[in-house]
């Protein structure tokens, strides 16, 4: 992995994933687990995974190369700091985790590829991966032909259920239509410019934008563009921007092309204190990327940003902090996929078993209290309740949250009408 900073990049962002790690203080989650009452090997692990009488081993799977890396590295260091606290509290089910991690390189079908290598090859007990939706629909027939489990930490577009993946990020109804009602009503938004990167995600996430704004909100959409990932060159879709004055810049971006597209937005004069951008993609760890005073003044619509207020964060960004760096930050897919080995531990304590059926069926209706947004359960279609909440970009890099809804948003990954 190098070392070097990107060109563009503000930090070192690859350079985190090679600190060492710090030792940890072991959080009070959950009830620690004794070696001496560890169930016997035969009786939880039926099907052939890797778990031995000491040990349990997981696949670690996202890019640390290539244009996601940016994004995905977060989610590493988060799963890695789950792991380690995890162990510090006796493992699971008496077994300490071990991990075997693997590069997607941005690259889907390497994706692909790697699931089935962890999955037939390495035997693991579960997966926590993926970042883009193409990396997930290429791992997903993987996962359900070889019937693993993956714990996939993204928002996503939805459309999706499979007993082979618990999905700890949101779907649609609960960031792009939560987000689009608020800066409706917030911003007074009649007119959407709707921009993305050109792969499955920010497609079908623009298709539900469209018809939300078109059907429920009464506005229109003054223009739609897509470009590769890795793009680096908006200076034409800014001037139509420009050109057409929509109320709402409405962005679906990611990976290393925000620094671009910030950046060229900040020299071509538009400014985000005055003109409305609503992302959907850029959190606290494209930030750092792509620098405070380039987005400063945009808003995000996600359910987790680094500054909630709630002694959970405040214990988990420590610990985050103490493992990887005083200088690195937390986005809100970094959170969930901290959730992912969590709601994995407390799944197969639940169920007494390792096996995949098992950890399916017994799914359903598992709390996590002690999450870092606050509390999480897993919905029977495998989604998490959650709230959604909009943060305001501040040229510290950080959110301020400016809005969040005061239930937790029941997941409906099919919703009618937006199909």
């Amino acid at each position: 992995m190098s070392d070097e900073k990107k060109p563009g990049l503000h930090s070192p962002l690859r350079r985190k994933l090679l600190m060492g790690m710090a030792a940890l203080p072991a959080m009070s989650l959950l009830p620690r687990t004794s070696f001496a009452q560890a169930p016997a090997t035969s009786a939880i692990n039926t099907t052939g995974l890797a778990v031995t009488d000491t040990e349990v081993t997981v696949g670690i799977l996202h890019s640390v190369t290539g244009t996601m890396a940016i994004s995905e590295t977060g989610s590493v260091q988060a799963e890695k700091l789950a792991i380690d606290q995890i162990n510090a509290m006796g493992g699971v089910l008496g077994r300490k985790i071990k991990f075997i991690q693997e590069d997607g390189a941005s690259d889907w079908p390497t994706f692909a590829e790697k699931a089935k290598k962890l999955l037939v090859n390495d035997k693991v007990a579960a997966i926590m991966g993926c970042w883009t939706s193409a990396s997930r629909k290429a791992v997903l027939p993987v996962m359900e032909q070889y019937n693993g489990m993956l714990y996939y930490p993204t928002f996503y577009e939805g459309l999706e259920q499979s007993k082979n993946v618990i999905y700890t990020g949101q779907e649609a109804t609960q960031q792009i239509l939560a987000g689009l009602d608020w800066v409706s009503k917030t911003k007074n938004g009649k007119s959407y410019y709707l921009i993305g990167s050109d792969y499955i995600w920010p497609r079908t996430s623009m298709k539900i934008a469209r018809k939300h704004i078109e059907g429920k909100l009464g506005g229109k959409v003054a223009g739609e563009e897509y470009f590769p990932l890795g793009h680096t060159q908006f200076n034409s879709v800014i001037n139509k921007i420009k050109l057409t004055k929509p109320d709402v810049i409405y962005a679906a971006v990611v990976g290393g092309s925000n620094v671009a597209f910030y950046k060229q937005l900040k020299a071509a004069g538009i400014d985000l204190s005055k003109q409305t951008m609503l992302t959907i993609s850029v959190t606290e760890d494209e930030i750092d990327g792509i620098g405070g005073e380039n987005i400063a003044g945009a808003y995000a619509c996600m359910k987790y940003f680094q500054s909630l207020d709630n002694p959970n964060n405040k214990e988990f960004v420590a610990a985050f902090k103490k493992m990887w760096g005083e200088k690195t930050v937390i986005g809100d897919v970094t959170q969930a996929a901290y959730l992912g080995p969590w709601l994995w531990k407390m799944t197969v304590e639940k169920a007494g078993s390792f096996d995949i059926d098992k950890i399916a069926a017994a799914s359903a209706g598992i709390e996590f209290t002690k999450a870092p947004e606050g509390y999480v359960k897993i919905h029977p279609n495998h989604h998490l309740w959650s709230k959604a909440r909009v943060g305001q970009a501040q040229l510290d890099g950080q959110f301020k949250v400016v809005y969040e809804t005061p239930e937790l948003i029941e997941p409906d990954p099919f919703p009618k009408g937006y199909q």
